[in-house]
């Protein structure tokens, strides 16, 4: 059985972005989602970046960052459907981490606080800022037949949903842990609250 496996999510859409967010560079230079697959990757044993069909650029670019790529042809269908063609492709593992390649912004120290609590022992983790639930999210291998199993655009929140009380909630400091990437003015500094 494998270690703990990354699962970057990079198969969306992005419509509401109005081109391909995830190769999109940040301030410094680094695409979206290499960024986040950089922040990943370290706190992983492997990393399998989940992509949409057509998307070649994107392709190379977290190959070239180390990871594993496979492509979801029904990716169309939801993350649900992204998320069960990566945790497929990982086999079964001790634990997943599961990210969305649109969150750049996670600090490693919350991914790291999240595989801890996988390596712990729990069957189910997540960081929380302020109350709210964010990414990676920690799934242990005992969930593995449900996610290969997963339709639609939930993701892994029915698993969640229905397994509440085996959850380990991780409060931590990191805005991060929250903040995706669904249109341009959201690269723009967040205003301090």
């Amino acid at each position: 059985m494998r270690d703990l496996v990354g699962l970057l999510l990079a198969a969306g859409s992005a419509k509401r972005f109005g081109s391909n967010k995830l190769l999109h560079p940040l301030p410094h230079g680094v695409p979206i989602a290499v960024q986040a697959a950089r922040h990943l990757k370290p706190e992983t044993s492997a990393l399998i970046a989940i992509i949409r069909p057509g998307q070649d650029t994107l392709f190379k670019a977290l190959q070239e960052e180390g990871c594993d790529v496979v492509i979801c042809e029904n990716a169309d269908e939801g993350m649900g459907a992204s998320l069960a063609c990566g945790a497929r492709a990982a086999g079964l593992a001790k634990g997943y981490l599961v990210a969305l390649a649109d969150m750049p912004f996670i600090r490693r120290s919350s991914i790291a606080a999240v595989r801890g609590a996988l390596q712990d022992g729990a069957a189910l983790a997540a960081p929380y800022w302020r109350g709210r639930r964010g990414h990676p999210v920690g799934i242990s291998h005992a969930f593995y037949e449900e996610l290969v199993q997963l339709k639609g655009d939930e993701g892994a929140k029915s698993i969640l949903a229905a397994n509440e009380a085996r959850l380990v909630k991780i409060p931590l400091g990191d805005p991060g842990v929250l903040r995706d990437i669904d249109r341009p003015e959201d690269l723009l500094p967040p205003i301090q609250v």
